[in-house]
Protein backbone atom coordinates (compact mmCIF):
# COMPACT_ATOMS: atom_id res chain seq x y z
CA UNK A 1 0.00 0.00 0.00
CA UNK A 2 1.44 3.46 -1.10
CA UNK A 3 1.44 5.67 1.46
CA UNK A 4 1.94 9.88 0.90
CA UNK A 5 3.08 11.60 3.99
CA UNK A 6 1.56 14.84 3.17
CA UNK A 7 2.07 18.12 5.86
CA UNK A 8 1.01 21.60 5.91
CA UNK A 9 2.69 24.47 7.74
CA UNK A 10 1.14 27.79 7.72
CA UNK A 11 3.54 30.64 7.83
CA UNK A 12 1.69 33.86 8.87
CA UNK A 13 -0.63 32.87 6.55
CA UNK A 14 -3.10 36.46 5.79
CA UNK A 15 -6.27 34.72 6.51
CA UNK A 16 -8.95 35.67 9.22
CA UNK A 17 -10.07 32.71 10.56
CA UNK A 18 -8.42 29.35 11.48
CA UNK A 19 -6.46 30.63 14.53
CA UNK A 20 -7.23 31.69 18.17
CA UNK A 21 -6.50 35.05 17.92
CA UNK A 22 -9.05 36.83 16.08
CA UNK A 23 -9.27 40.30 13.94
CA UNK A 24 -11.94 42.44 13.02
CA UNK A 25 -10.90 43.06 9.30
CA UNK A 26 -8.42 42.04 7.17
CA UNK A 27 -6.37 45.06 7.42
CA UNK A 28 -5.92 44.43 11.12
CA UNK A 29 -4.93 40.69 10.32
CA UNK A 30 -2.22 42.06 7.97
CA UNK A 31 -0.66 44.52 10.05
CA UNK A 32 -0.78 41.94 13.52
CA UNK A 33 0.62 39.20 11.54
CA UNK A 34 3.17 41.29 8.60
CA UNK A 35 4.72 43.41 11.71
CA UNK A 36 8.45 43.31 11.30
CA UNK A 37 9.85 41.89 14.70
CA UNK A 38 6.83 38.96 14.82
CA UNK A 39 8.19 37.88 11.13
CA UNK A 40 11.77 38.14 12.33
CA UNK A 41 10.64 36.09 15.81
CA UNK A 42 8.75 33.77 13.87
CA UNK A 43 11.26 33.57 10.61
CA UNK A 44 14.07 32.50 14.46
CA UNK A 45 11.36 29.64 15.63
CA UNK A 46 10.71 28.43 12.11
CA UNK A 47 14.43 27.47 11.12
CA UNK A 48 15.98 27.41 14.75
CA UNK A 49 13.33 24.67 16.02
CA UNK A 50 11.05 23.33 13.36
CA UNK A 51 13.56 23.19 10.09
CA UNK A 52 15.68 21.28 11.66
CA UNK A 53 13.58 17.98 12.06
CA UNK A 54 12.30 17.74 8.73
CA UNK A 55 15.79 18.04 6.86
CA UNK A 56 16.90 15.33 8.54
CA UNK A 57 14.15 12.55 8.26
CA UNK A 58 15.48 9.21 8.13
CA UNK A 59 12.36 8.71 5.93
CA UNK A 60 13.10 11.50 3.43
CA UNK A 61 9.47 10.11 1.78
CA UNK A 62 7.24 12.97 2.55
CA UNK A 63 6.13 16.21 1.33
CA UNK A 64 6.16 19.57 3.53
CA UNK A 65 3.82 22.47 1.93
CA UNK A 66 4.76 25.54 3.30
CA UNK A 67 1.61 28.00 3.03
CA UNK A 68 1.70 31.91 3.72
CA UNK A 69 0.39 34.98 1.87
CA UNK A 70 1.74 35.94 -1.83
CA UNK A 71 2.34 40.06 -0.05
CA UNK A 72 4.33 38.39 2.82
CA UNK A 73 6.71 41.14 2.57
CA UNK A 74 10.20 41.04 2.51
CA UNK A 75 12.90 39.53 2.85
CA UNK A 76 10.59 36.48 4.35
CA UNK A 77 9.57 35.37 0.97
CA UNK A 78 12.65 35.64 -0.89
CA UNK A 79 13.58 32.92 1.93
CA UNK A 80 10.81 31.55 2.26
CA UNK A 81 11.32 30.87 -1.51
CA UNK A 82 15.04 30.03 -1.64
CA UNK A 83 14.49 27.32 1.28
CA UNK A 84 12.21 24.98 -0.76
CA UNK A 85 13.62 25.65 -3.90
CA UNK A 86 16.95 23.78 -2.16
CA UNK A 87 14.69 21.12 -0.34
CA UNK A 88 12.81 18.33 -2.34
CA UNK A 89 10.76 17.35 0.76
CA UNK A 90 9.28 21.54 0.90
CA UNK A 91 6.91 23.20 -1.48
CA UNK A 92 6.20 26.65 -1.44
CA UNK A 93 2.07 27.57 -1.62
CA UNK A 94 0.99 30.90 -1.91
CA UNK A 95 -2.54 31.44 -1.23
CA UNK A 96 -4.57 34.32 -1.37
CA UNK A 97 -6.65 35.26 1.21
CA UNK A 98 -9.83 33.11 0.86
CA UNK A 99 -13.18 34.14 3.22
CA UNK A 100 -12.60 30.52 4.62
CA UNK A 101 -9.64 29.18 6.16
CA UNK A 102 -10.50 25.46 5.68
CA UNK A 103 -10.83 26.02 1.97
CA UNK A 104 -7.74 27.91 1.81
CA UNK A 105 -5.79 25.31 3.27
CA UNK A 106 -7.14 22.38 0.79
CA UNK A 107 -5.92 24.77 -2.32
CA UNK A 108 -2.40 24.87 -0.62
CA UNK A 109 -2.79 21.10 -0.29
CA UNK A 110 -4.23 19.78 -3.19
CA UNK A 111 -1.58 20.63 -6.76
CA UNK A 112 0.60 17.86 -4.45
CA UNK A 113 -1.48 14.66 -3.59
CA UNK A 114 0.26 12.13 -5.03
CA UNK A 115 -2.53 10.26 -8.13
CA UNK A 116 -0.66 7.20 -7.06
CA UNK A 117 -0.87 7.12 -3.70
CA UNK A 118 -3.71 4.15 -2.18
CA UNK A 119 -3.90 6.82 1.19
CA UNK A 120 -2.53 9.65 2.00
CA UNK A 121 -1.23 10.91 5.85
CA UNK A 122 -2.20 14.15 6.59
CA UNK A 123 -0.39 16.46 8.93
CA UNK A 124 -0.31 19.95 10.25
CA UNK A 125 2.94 21.34 11.30
CA UNK A 126 3.13 24.91 13.46
CA UNK A 127 5.98 26.61 12.44
CA UNK A 128 7.23 26.72 16.10
CA UNK A 129 7.16 23.18 16.78
CA UNK A 130 9.27 20.11 15.92
CA UNK A 131 8.89 16.45 15.36
CA UNK A 132 11.61 13.63 16.10
CA UNK A 133 14.10 12.78 13.33
CA UNK A 134 12.03 9.40 12.93
CA UNK A 135 8.60 10.72 12.63
CA UNK A 136 7.90 9.70 8.92
CA UNK A 137 9.30 6.61 9.34
CA UNK A 138 7.70 5.27 12.61
CA UNK A 139 4.40 6.98 11.21
CA UNK A 140 4.56 4.93 7.58
CA UNK A 141 5.72 1.88 10.16
CA UNK A 142 2.83 1.86 12.69
CA UNK A 143 0.66 2.67 10.14
CA UNK A 144 1.12 -0.20 8.25
CA UNK A 145 0.46 -2.25 11.96
CA UNK A 146 -3.16 -0.90 11.97
CA UNK A 147 -4.33 0.01 8.59
CA UNK A 148 -6.92 -2.36 8.61
CA UNK A 149 -8.77 -0.05 11.22
CA UNK A 150 -8.71 2.97 8.19
CA UNK A 151 -10.10 -0.29 5.10
CA UNK A 152 -12.99 -0.64 7.56
CA UNK A 153 -14.10 3.15 7.64
CA UNK A 154 -11.60 5.56 5.64
CA UNK A 155 -10.11 7.18 8.05
CA UNK A 156 -7.79 7.11 10.81
CA UNK A 157 -5.80 9.26 13.24
CA UNK A 158 -2.19 7.90 14.70
CA UNK A 159 -0.97 10.54 17.29
CA UNK A 160 2.07 9.93 19.17
CA UNK A 161 1.04 11.80 22.24
CA UNK A 162 5.15 11.82 24.54
CA UNK A 163 6.34 15.26 23.93
CA UNK A 164 8.23 17.79 25.47
CA UNK A 165 6.71 21.36 26.03
CA UNK A 166 8.91 24.04 25.77
CA UNK A 167 8.15 27.38 27.37
CA UNK A 168 10.18 30.24 26.41
CA UNK A 169 9.29 33.59 28.80
CA UNK A 170 11.96 36.63 29.84
CA UNK A 171 14.44 35.10 28.17
CA UNK A 172 14.05 31.75 30.11
CA UNK A 173 13.31 28.72 28.96
CA UNK A 174 11.86 25.53 30.26
CA UNK A 175 10.67 22.31 29.37
CA UNK A 176 7.82 20.34 30.83
CA UNK A 177 7.79 16.46 30.34
CA UNK A 178 4.06 15.53 28.91
CA UNK A 179 2.45 12.47 27.74
CA UNK A 180 -0.87 14.41 26.09
CA UNK A 181 -4.09 13.27 23.80
CA UNK A 182 -4.03 14.45 20.47
CA UNK A 183 -1.97 17.69 20.96
CA UNK A 184 -1.81 18.20 16.79
CA UNK A 185 1.53 17.91 16.45
CA UNK A 186 2.95 14.71 15.28
CA UNK A 187 -0.53 13.58 14.40
CA UNK A 188 -1.68 11.76 11.37
CA UNK A 189 -4.84 11.55 9.60
CA UNK A 190 -4.88 9.19 7.12
CA UNK A 191 -7.56 9.38 4.35
CA UNK A 192 -8.13 8.19 0.83
CA UNK A 193 -6.69 10.42 -1.92
CA UNK A 194 -9.98 11.61 -3.45
CA UNK A 195 -11.10 12.92 0.24
CA UNK A 196 -11.69 17.04 0.11
CA UNK A 197 -10.51 17.99 3.46
CA UNK A 198 -6.68 17.55 4.92
CA UNK A 199 -5.68 17.27 8.63
CA UNK A 200 -6.92 21.35 9.11
CA UNK A 201 -10.63 19.97 8.48
CA UNK A 202 -11.00 17.93 11.51
CA UNK A 203 -10.58 19.93 15.58
CA UNK A 204 -7.54 17.83 16.60
CA UNK A 205 -9.15 18.07 20.38
CA UNK A 206 -12.28 16.49 18.35
CA UNK A 207 -11.14 13.61 16.79
CA UNK A 208 -13.07 10.65 17.90
CA UNK A 209 -16.32 12.38 16.51
CA UNK A 210 -15.09 11.52 12.92
CA UNK A 211 -12.34 8.64 13.09
CA UNK A 212 -11.17 5.89 14.85
CA UNK A 213 -7.87 6.58 16.84
CA UNK A 214 -4.74 4.59 17.84
CA UNK A 215 -2.60 6.57 20.49
CA UNK A 216 1.15 5.57 20.91
CA UNK A 217 2.92 7.07 23.82
CA UNK A 218 6.61 5.93 23.10
CA UNK A 219 8.97 7.59 21.66
CA UNK A 220 9.41 11.10 22.45
CA UNK A 221 8.35 12.40 19.28
CA UNK A 222 7.56 15.84 19.82
CA UNK A 223 8.31 19.21 21.09
CA UNK A 224 5.50 22.30 21.39
CA UNK A 225 6.53 25.22 22.10
CA UNK A 226 4.85 28.13 23.67
CA UNK A 227 5.97 31.87 23.75
CA UNK A 228 4.77 35.18 23.79
CA UNK A 229 3.97 34.74 20.01
CA UNK A 230 1.79 31.53 20.17
CA UNK A 231 -1.19 31.62 19.07
CA UNK A 232 -1.88 29.39 22.37
CA UNK A 233 -0.16 29.82 25.02
CA UNK A 234 -2.17 26.95 27.12
CA UNK A 235 -0.01 23.93 27.89
CA UNK A 236 -3.51 21.45 27.53
CA UNK A 237 -4.01 18.56 29.41
CA UNK A 238 -1.86 15.65 30.28
CA UNK A 239 0.39 13.43 32.15
CA UNK A 240 4.17 13.51 33.15
CA UNK A 241 6.48 11.59 32.81
CA UNK A 242 10.27 11.41 34.00
CA UNK A 243 13.51 11.36 31.59
CA UNK A 244 16.00 10.06 32.93
CA UNK A 245 17.82 12.30 34.94
CA UNK A 246 20.07 14.79 32.90
CA UNK A 247 18.80 13.24 29.56
CA UNK A 248 17.24 16.15 28.16
CA UNK A 249 19.81 17.51 26.49
CA UNK A 250 20.42 14.44 25.65
CA UNK A 251 17.47 13.91 23.90
CA UNK A 252 17.25 16.76 22.14
CA UNK A 253 20.16 16.11 20.46
CA UNK A 254 18.96 12.24 19.69
CA UNK A 255 15.64 12.47 18.83
CA UNK A 256 15.39 16.43 17.32
CA UNK A 257 18.35 17.37 16.11
CA UNK A 258 18.50 20.21 18.22
CA UNK A 259 20.99 21.76 20.93
CA UNK A 260 20.08 23.36 24.28
CA UNK A 261 22.45 25.84 23.64
CA UNK A 262 21.18 27.22 20.16
CA UNK A 263 17.04 27.26 22.09
CA UNK A 264 18.23 28.92 25.08
CA UNK A 265 19.90 31.46 22.74
CA UNK A 266 16.55 32.00 20.54
CA UNK A 267 14.76 32.24 23.67
CA UNK A 268 17.36 35.34 25.23
CA UNK A 269 16.73 36.69 21.49
CA UNK A 270 12.88 37.09 22.23
CA UNK A 271 13.02 39.33 25.10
Amino acid sequence: MRVQMLGLCRFSYLGLRGYQVEHDSIEARRAYLYDPDRLARRWLWFTTVALPGWLAQTDPDFTLVVMTGPDLPEPWLGQLRALCDSVAQLRLSLVEPMDYHLQACRAAIAPHLDPQADVIGHFRHDDDDAVALDYVALTRRDFAQVQGLWQAEGKLSLDYGRGLMMEAREGQLRFTPRICHNMGVALTVFLPPQAEQTALHFNHTKLAQWMPGVQISRPLMFIRSIHGDSDSGDMGPGLPWKPEEGSINRLLRQRFGLRRGALAALSRQLL
